[in-house]
């Protein structure tokens, strides 16, 4: 995420950058990664959107975001729209049209291609 927020640092004064929390990757219901548990992260799969709302908080204070965050609701719309999980990057231009959809992450998440589209939107002045 360091990599995301130095890119909306960059562009802040031209492009909006938001963080869109839609389900936990690695609960403690399914798959629980090494690094989880030498980190000492244990999460509960949220039954709620209070629930999902308090997870999401704590991953952005464990990441250090600094961008804002909106969360999805546990019926996944936004995931199931968008198909962002487990993570994804977009970039939205102004006429509400998807101009860049990035690879499913983790393998697809690149933000220096994200960075890329920004700046040939912002060089073609969409």
């Amino acid at each position: 995420m360091g990599t995301l927020d130095a890119l909306a640092d960059h562009y802040r004064d031209r492009v909006s950058f938001l963080a869109v929390y839609i389900r936990e990757a690695h609960p403690e219901q399914g798959w629980i990664l090494p690094e989880n548990r030498r980190s000492g992260v244990a999460v509960d799969e949220p039954r709620s959107d209070e629930d999902r709302r308090e997870v999401a908080a704590t991953c952005a204070t464990a990441l250090r975001l600094r961008m804002p965050m909106v969360v999805d609701a546990v019926d996944n719309a936004v995931a199931s729209a968008y198909g962002g999980w487990p993570d994804r990057l977009y970039l939205i231009a102004r006429d509400g049209r998807i101009a860049y959809r990035g690879g499913e992450g983790p393998f697809g998440f690149k933000p220096k291609e994200l960075g890329d589209a920004i700046e040939q939107h912002l060089t073609e002045g969409l």
